[in-house]
């Protein structure tokens, strides 16, 4: 297991006096606490009971604290596979009586943004208070929720130092960005790189030999604010190259130019390219939401975060754009959009998992009731759908749906949806890869 360390930010700390990540306590239960049992949070508990330690999860869902102590995984970021062979040595509860006893507590709650794109912390505070309350000499708490630059030396250390503790000096803070990629078969918990920062070098090197028991790789930054900005700047990495090739792939469709073979093409560059794809917009849990977290504290800093802005608004444009397609290839073939019926095929963010949070296809279902189309949904993973309150029915056979549709949208491209089965429809618009449609396999 390979820790790779900056260098140390300033002169030597004040070490406590239980180092190790896992400090021996004879009359111990539960060695490791994992507050909020969600997408990240689950795994990161899985991991730390499948490496030996007594671990227990904190939630505010009897419905996710049942499910996990029946071996029932309540997200898809974990299988039954993974939670039974952990069954031992994993537990969870709505009681946060017992993070007194832990000697690491980390927390994997929410840290979402509002209506206006404003970064909402107060999941995470509310966490945090109830840490403090329970706070022990000696333990390591560890942030894996992401957030802002200056959150955990900061208004995290002023409220956990509530408790009479001092941070650094009775107990060790650090920060570890949770890295969780649904739906990834290839990368988990054991094998993606950990990126930890420390609020001194002595909390980073706790945090570190913590998560060196757990991954394959620690890589551990100056500070706890190096590594919140790295969680941020991987998805406005992400959120800049998707807003760009969409207003690419609009370019090229004005242009008669076929975007996707452009892209493979430049993609035959050995250096100096990575290719992304176009789609029916960006959703999730991390790329429409994280790059506001630094926009909003770079302007409270006086220096405006231009490029994720103009980034997050041609990102959100994108459903309106394929609502726009799908208007002008109904028109082109002599269907009005009212009374039309749509298909929406795949509700989810991205292909092959079942969490819908933010999908482009809430904003692109409303753009097509708003315009009078009769819109309904097929989706593997999704049993209900709606958009902004609006239901949106489900079809019952794919593919007399398909036959009966006057277009077909597939907005996520899971696995069942090939081509054959697209052979079915009469019209698609494939805003995500070239499939089966009518107007030359441009999207």
């Amino acid at each position: 297991m390979d820790v790779i360390a900056a260098a140390p930010p300033g002169p030597p700390e004040p070490v406590l006096t239980n180092g190790p990540a896992l400090a021996a306590h004879p009359d111990r239960t539960v060695d490791v606490a994992v507050v909020g049992i969600g997408y990240a949070g689950l795994p990161l508990a899985v991991a730390a009971a499948a490496g030996g330690h007594r671990t227990r999860g904190l939630d505010l869902s009897d419905f996710l604290v049942a499910q996990v102590n029946i071996g029932r995984p309540p997200v898809d970021t974990v299988t039954r596979a993974e939670l039974d062979a952990v069954a031992p040595l994993l537990d969870a509860t709505t009681d946060p009586a017992f993070l007194s006893e832990c000697s690491v507590v980390a927390l994997c709650v929410p840290t979402p943004v509002d209506t206006h794109g404003v970064p909402d912390l107060e999941p995470l505070l509310c966490a945090v208070r109830t840490v403090r309350q329970h706070l022990s000499p000696g333990q390591l708490v560890i942030i894996e929720s992401t957030t802002y630059p200056g959150t955990t030396d900061g208004v995290i250390r002023d409220i956990l130092e509530e408790s009479g503790l001092t941070a650094g000096s009775d107990f060790h803070l650090a920060f570890s960005p949770e890295r969780v990629d649904p739906g990834n078969t290839r990368y988990g918990f054991h094998n993606t790189p950990k990126v930890v920062g420390g609020l001194t070098s002595a909390c980073g090197a706790r945090a570190a030999a913590f998560y060196a028991g757990l991954t394959e790789r620690v890589h551990v930054t100056r500070s706890s604010r190096e590594a919140e900005a790295a969680k941020i700047l991987e998805n406005t990495y992400r959120q800049v190259n998707l807003a760009l090739v969409n207003e690419f792939a609009q370019i090229c469709h004005r242009l008669g130019v076929d975007v996707w073979e452009t892209i493979e093409a430049a993609a035959t560059k050995p250096f100096g390219f990575t290719p992304f794809r176009p789609g029916a917009g960006v959703g999730g849990h991390c790329i429409p939401v994280d790059p506001l977290y630094l926009v909003h504290r770079a302007t409270q800093a006086g220096v405006p975060f231009r490029m994720a802005e103009q980034a997050q608004r041609i990102n959100d444009s994108i459903p309106v754009w394929v609502a726009s397609r799908a208007q002008e290839l109904l028109t082109a073939n002599g269907i009005n959009v009212r009374g039309a019926k749509v298909l929406l095929l795949g509700v989810t963010y991205k292909p092959d998992v079942a969490d819908i949070r933010h999908s482009p296809a809430e904003p692109l279902a409303l753009e097509l009731l708003g315009a009078g189309a009769d819109v309904m949904f097929h989706d593997p993973y999704v049993t209900t759908f709606s958009a902004r309150g609006r239901a949106v029915p489900a079809g019952q056979d794919l593919v007399a749906d398909l036959a009966t549709a006057d277009l077909t949208i597939v907005v996520q491209r899971h696995r069942m949806y090939d081509n054959g089965l697209l052979a079915h429809a009469r019209l698609v618009l494939d805003p995500g890869g070239p499939g089966t449609t009518q107007e030359g396999g441009n999207a």
